[in-house]
């Protein structure tokens, strides 16, 4: 067996914790015609998935050639675009077997369509790609490639995924850390300590910030984008609106149009950095197109950007929640029944969710308004209030009382 990459080779006998349900994900895919495309925020193992499957085709067939090409590695820089990744991949193929080709953060070369749109065509080529910007990805694959590719988007690790990578187990404790420090894959190498978690996390978030954001879009205020993402932090779960924001920093003696606003949103969304969620009218089934909320990606990049406090758990709660939805490939929204909001609707296929976020039930004016509003559904989908209560179990009149930790290992 040939793999053409020097890193590909070192990094292929690293210790490798498999992320199982990406790969259920991707394996029904394998030797298909399809262009198989892993995307995501920086950091949260594409690369890793990339070499898991990478090792999958090894044990499988010895006479399987593997084109690795890394965009974040110095000996790759000569690829910059697809003339050059054309004549890369040809001078490696091999015409008596498949060719097997991985392209890391294919976004760097510039044109990358229309290569991955020659090879698919030849049956002696199996395509796997990563990418960490929606819109350039999204754009030039649904172009280009319309019903040629199958796209997985990898999030951060998930609680179950935390404890298997850190060899924790279930508790107050380890959640605690999982809040805290987020899931970010590469802290399995780190003690989980605030000084060298946070350090770390920054870094991250400084990666994101530069590459997919300013030097993608050719920012110039920087200082407004730091202020956006703090202001962002700072009402994790809040209905917001570009006006709003807008309306705020010029509060902040910060002058910025709502277009302004609208945009550099749009960025932050298309690197995966935060997620918007829209408004879903139940009753007359449709989306609202004004006033989202927006959710980390990861809570520890959110935690690093304005500090870990008690007083956010409640922010915090509907932003992990959000989180394992996601990660368990439902579509999420913010559930609005005339004056009654729903904290998240969560659907996939034919099965929806209604779910209430509340950090403790302390009283019950709060126990009948989160219970409440659920029991005004009248349809029979499940209906769970999830909080961080010790006695949080049971249901009240067939509404589900979750504590925070059953529900991230059932979604898990």
């Amino acid at each position: 067996m040939k793999i053409y990459a020097n890193n590909a080779k070192r990094l292929s006998i690293m210790k490798i914790i498999k992320r199982k349900n990406y790969l259920n994900q991707i394996k029904p895919y394998f030797g298909k015609n399809v262009i198989k495309v892993l995307t995501g925020q920086r950091r949260v193992g594409k690369s890793y998935l990339l070499r898991q499957i990478m090792d999958i085709f090894k044990k499988s067939d010895q006479n399987t050639n593997i084109i690795y090409i890394d965009k974040e590695k110095l000996e790759f820089d000569s690829i910059r675009d697809y003339r050059d990744l054309y004549t890369y991949i040809t001078e490696k193929s091999d015409k008596n077997c498949i060719n097997i080709v991985m392209i890391d953060e294919v976004q760097e070369i510039e044109g990358f369509e229309k290569v991955l749109r020659d090879l698919n065509e030849n049956s002696a080529y199996d395509i796997f790609c990563t990418g960490s910007n929606a819109n350039l990805l999204s754009g030039e694959l649904s172009t280009f490639l319309a019903g040629r590719y199958v796209q997985t988007q990898v999030h951060s690790l998930s609680y179950r995924e935390f404890l298997k990578f850190h060899q924790l187990a279930g508790s107050v404790d380890s959640l605690g850390k999982y809040i805290k420090y987020g899931g970010m894959p590469y802290l399995i190498h780190l003690d989980l300590k605030n000084e060298i978690v946070s350090d770390y996390l920054k870094s991250i978030y400084n990666s994101i910030i530069l590459k997919d954001v300013v030097a993608r879009h050719n920012i110039r205020n920087v200082n407004f984008l730091d202020r956006l993402v703090l202001f962002l932090a700072d009402n994790t779960g809040s209905i917001l609106a570009a006006n709003n924001i807008s309306d705020f920093l010029k509060s902040q003696r910060v002058r910025i149009s709502v277009n302004t606003v609208m945009s550099y949103l749009d960025f932050l969304i298309n690197a995966f950095f935060i997620n918007k969620v829209s408004r879903y009218d139940i009753a007359g089934k449709k989306i609202f197109e004004i006033n989202e909320k927006y959710y980390f990606e990861d809570l520890g990049l959110r935690n690093s950007i304005i500090g870990f406090k008690q007083k956010d758990m409640g922010k915090i709660l509907e932003n992990l929640i959000y989180i394992q939805l996601k990660y368990k490939g439902y579509e999420v929204y913010v559930g609005k029944q005339s004056n009654m909001e729903i904290d998240f609707v969560a659907k996939k296929h034919d099965k929806t969710i209604y779910i209430q976020a509340a950090y403790l039930l302390k009283d019950k004016k709060t126990i009948d308004r989160e219970f409440g509003n659920l029991l005004k559904l009248k349809d029979n989908f499940r209906k769970i209030v999830v909080s961080m209560d010790d006695f949080a179990q049971g249901n009240v009149k067939g509404v589900e009382h979750l504590h925070i930790m059953t529900f991230l290992k059932e979604f898990g």
